[in-house]
């Protein structure tokens, strides 16, 4: 820690031990379940580890690693990772963000709004699959193909959504987006809130219209907030497992299957603990890559100030 100038060298080093003893609980606490748990991840994932097999951890080095990545299984993982997210994050920001934008105006009855958006955030993810699987339901009878029979004039054929191998992901990501939205929309609200109203207002004599004041002042202002929304979907995005596991087990022809759906099933359903270790490693690598890209943009926007 940096020495405050004008202070004796008692206090500064004071100080820093307060400064070291506050930090010590967030400290341990990393190093508890952040640091430790992937330091054995990581040994585990060098060895064939089985669980419950008598012949014990067998090292086998970074072979763990090249087998899998040349498994289609986990390749197909990585791709569908990549597909969820680049489907789920653009349309739920654009999503969270026009509702923002409409709830952030004096609309009467703005705060039921406001509750009725954000409301599926505080649903675990388990009970909105168990929703979705019933709107997904096949057959004319389904409540989505019965509304998009009814808006085509039963033009529609019936589909079954979570068993069509082109149609299971995306089924996917819309209820992920249903449910996801809502936290992004008040990040987003918060953000326009604290854009100064003489802003609007000074552009406006200038003779500014609603869409040059978006461009120049709406969107500049919510540089940083939108910044975090991206980092943190992609991030949420790359860690979906849940909506995975009950709607669809990763399938039909693994259509559905995610890395961390593919670390949680070889490590519990099929016993192998040093698979599924290397997979989260490689999960790991890719929030910790994210995370630094978030790091290096706010970065750069601290510098222009």
């Amino acid at each position: 820690m940096k020495r405050t100038p004008g202070k004796s060298a008692r206090t500064a080093l004071t100080d820093n031990a307060t400064g070291w003893l506050m930090m010590l609980p967030a400290l341990a606490g990393l190093t508890v379940f952040v640091v430790a748990p992937f330091v054995l991840a990581l040994g585990m994932s060098l060895t064939h580890l089985r669980m419950g097999s008598p012949l014990g951890a067998q090292f086998v080095g970074f072979e763990q690693y090249l087998r899998l990545l040349q498994d289609a299984s986990f390749q197909r993982a990585l791709i569908n990772n990549a597909l969820f997210a680049l489907g789920v994050v653009p349309v739920q920001t654009l999503l969270a963000l026009g509702l923002a934008l409409a709830l952030n105006r004096p609309l009467r009855g703005v705060a039921v709004f406001r509750t009725l958006f954000f409301m599926p955030v505080v649903f675990p993810m388990s009970l909105v699959a168990v929703v979705w699987i019933l709107i997904y339901a096949p057959g004319p009878n389904g409540l989505l193909n019965g509304v998009l029979g009814a808006l085509t004039l039963h033009h529609w054929q019936p589909r079954d959504f979570l068993h069509d191998p082109h149609l299971a992901l995306p089924a996917i990501m819309l209820t992920s987006i249903w449910q996801g939205a809502g936290f992004q929309m008040v990040i987003l609200l918060a953000g326009l809130q604290e854009i100064p109203r003489e802003r609007y207002e000074a552009a406006a004599v200038d003779g500014a219209g609603p869409w040059q004041r978006f461009l120049h002042i709406t969107l500049p202002g919510l540089r940083n907030p939108l910044i975090f929304v991206v980092i943190v979907t992609s991030i949420l995005s790359f860690r979906v497992f849940d909506q995975v596991r009950i709607m669809t087990q990763g399938g039909p022809l693994d259509a559905t299957t995610t890395v961390v759906y593919q670390a949680v099933q070889s490590a519990f359903d099929r016993a192998q603990a040093g698979r599924g270790a290397a997979m989260a490693v490689v999960f790991f690598v890719i929030v910790l890559a994210i995370t630094l890209i978030q790091r290096r943009l706010l970065r750069t926007e601290r510098e222009v100030r």
